[in-house]
């Protein structure tokens, strides 16, 4: 009897699923077995790429002139430490009763580059039919919907091409460039830093992570604090309010050298003449206008927006956020954690009630079931098509974190924190069924002469969505109390008009969170309008990989994580290895190079180009860099 080979990424994952098939399998040795079913897994990696002295004894030492080295036929190697799940892997995969195999690896990029290096090393069972398995969480449902509609292997090729593009972009850079430069830089680094030897590491994102950290903080570190004078006016009678002054055409001031910008003076006895003028004239409401604003409710979360809000309330590593948020999609109470979307699909949307109606009676949190019982009482509709909530080409992969309503009973054994983390994304959830914010603004212009004064008034009048998140995304209401009895044309009582003494203030440091938004958004960084364009959507790294990227950064003492802030600082070594590179090969610090690579890998996996092309460009590239620097010397 032919059976049917299923490989997953872990051993608790290997039971989810033979839990949903509930089927009767025997444990055996690394895998499960069943009449008709086999289960086994990965343990993370098993296969990866070999190091150069596997190619060449004489790549051991590190020379120049054995750079650059590009393979011509790649070599991997199965890992010491998991050989043995291997053979078990590779024996099932080569069983003649096997019929069909179905990769059932982490649904991703770097999941398909896991399980393909398997299949690679293991020469499966050539009469097997070769099957995909892609999910969006663990429920049962949803991983019998995956067999059910595994794919032909094939159809992720292209996934898979662009998986092994990525790791061997970044082998080939980290490998050429660390020697080089460390073969060049390495001694006046370590005298620079009072360090006997240093290896400099270099990689494609990393680096470029390091570049934004130490600009932030030479940008801070050269900043110098510029006083100016503001002017303000205090105007009305009972309920008097503040207005500030700004210079406007037609303004005796306007463009003025004695102004510092548009709102205030350079020195303050410039500013208190400008008082001087003024004191006794007569003040009109020259405009005054009312409008109805509301606002919706944010989008909802992916990885990266997760990340940055657990770092804000939680005081946590993104790396740490990754972890918690793994688990409660392996506990089967959220849907798969790398995403890079924040919107749901069509497809989801339509069947969205069973996610309500599963949190609603299995989840037994106060707060969540009052935000439950008001959506009840309201009526607010669950129909999200036609919202901004919805959008399939926004969606690559997975879809926006959303809790499934599943997998209560593991709920209560978490610890405090991942509970939090799970309200987090469960009213994040729940607020996009709820009605829009609603504020009533004023905006107000008072003439005095030909000088002008602005007060602005913004007032919340419905709280709508801000009752379910609270002060996540609470506007500050403006403390101005316009009394609604002006009109325009109204002379005002002028009860004061002073000066306000003000400052510059320097830009903020990055931290574990911010930074993992900052790579998210990369093209925001590029000066180029063009590639700017390009690039849009593709970032600095992958969801998958941001945090990991920011841990090695610490790990090797380039950049320092405050334990209680996450404030996110450049070591000396840092700054050191940034100097080098800056002098080598500036490319390498900027965003626009990393974010393009990565849009490279993005349209290979859209097989918008061919892997051949991508990998020419690379290897020219390379060449190019090290030509540059070792043939003047």
């Amino acid at each position: 009897m032919s059976k049917k080979l299923l490989i997953t990424e872990k051993p608790s994952v290997a039971m989810e699923f033979a839990k949903a098939l509930k089927i009767n399998t025997t444990r055996k040795n690394g895998y499960l077995e069943s009449d008709e079913w086999i289960i086994t897994w990965c343990v993370g990696h098993l296969v990866t790429m070999s190091y150069p002295e596997k190619y060449d004894e004489n790549m051991k030492k590190w020379r120049l002139d054995t750079l650059p080295f590009i393979p011509k036929e790649w070599k991997y190697e199965i890992i010491p430490q998991v050989e043995n799940q291997f053979n078990i892997v590779k024996d099932l995969m080569q069983r003649e009763d096997v019929s069909e195999i179905y990769n059932a690896g982490d649904s991703g990029r770097e999941g398909e580059y896991i399980q393909r290096l398997v299949f690679m090393m293991a020469h499966p069972n050539p009469n097997a039919e070769m099957k995909r398995v892609w999910i969006d969480s663990q429920t049962e449902e949803e991983i019998l919907k995956g067999i059910k509609e595994a794919k032909p292997l094939s159809e992720y090729d292209s996934l898979s091409d662009s998986a092994y593009l990525r790791a061997k972009e970044d082998y080939l850079i980290g490998i050429n460039f660390s020697r080089l430069l460390s073969i060049i830089f390495g001694r006046r680094v370590a005298k620079q830093i009072s360090e006997e030897r240093v290896s400099i590491s270099i990689g494609r994102v990393m680096t470029c992570v390091l570049g934004m950290v130490v600009s932030r903080e030479r940008e801070i570190r050269d900043f110098k604090k510029t006083k100016f004078y503001k002017i303000s006016g205090d105007f009305g009678e009972e309920n008097s309010f503040k207005a500030e002054w700004k210079s406007q055409e037609g303004s005796e001031y306007f463009e003025s050298p004695e102004l510092y910008n548009e709102t205030g003076f350079k020195k303050e006895e410039n500013a208190k003449k400008f008082i001087e003028k003024l004191n006794g004239k007569e003040a009109i409401i020259e405009e005054l206008k009312k409008s109805k604003q509301k606002e919706n409710p944010p989008l909802l979360f992916n990885l990266a927006e997760v990340q940055n809000e657990c770092t804000k309330r939680f005081k946590i590593k993104p790396d740490e956020t990754l972890e918690i948020i793994q688990e409660l999609y392996e506990k089967k109470l959220v849907t798969y954690p790398r995403t890079d979307a924040r919107v749901l699909s069509t497809a989801i949307a339509k069947v969205i009630t069973k996610n309500l109606n599963g949190i609603a009676k299995g989840f037994k949190n106060d707060e969540v079931q009052a935000i439950l019982k008001k959506m009840s009482e309201e009526k607010y509709s669950t129909n999200l098509i036609k919202t901004k909530y919805v959008n399939d080409s926004k969606i690559t992969d997975h879809y926006a974190i959303i809790p499934t309503g599943q997998g209560y009973e593991n709920y209560d054994k978490l610890s405090d924190l991942k509970k939090n983390v799970y309200i987090l994304i469960v009213k994040r959830f729940l607020s996009i069924f709820y009605p829009p914010a609603e504020y009533n603004k004023l905006a107000l212009t008072i003439k005095i002469e030909n000088e002008r004064f602005f007060a602005n008034e913004k007032v919340c009048t419905k709280r709508g969505y801000l009752d379910v998140l609270k002060g996540e995304n609470d506007d500050k209401e403006d403390d101005v109390k316009i009394s609604s009895d002006l009109k325009k044309g109204q002379k005002i009582k002028v009860n004061q008009i002073e000066t306000k003494e003000a400052e510059t203030s320097p830009p903020t440091r990055y931290n574990s969170g911010s930074m993992i938004l900052a790579m998210e958004n990369a093209g925001k960084l590029i000066e180029d309008e063009e590639l700017r364009e390009q690039i849009k959507g593709a970032g600095i790294g992958t969801s998958a990989t941001r945090a990991e990227i920011m841990k090695k950064l610490e790990r090797i003492g380039y950049i320092a994580i405050n334990p209680k802030t996450q404030i996110i600082t450049p070591t000396v070594k840092g700054e050191a290895i940034y100097d080098v590179v800056a002098a080598s090969m500036p490319d390498m610090l900027n965003p626009d190079l990393t974010a393009s690579w990565e849009k490279g890998l993005d349209m290979v996996a859209k097989k918008e180009i061919e892997p051949e092309i991508f990998m020419d460009k690379l290897e020219k590239y390379i060449k190019n860099k090290i030509g540059k620097l070792v043939i003047p010397m």
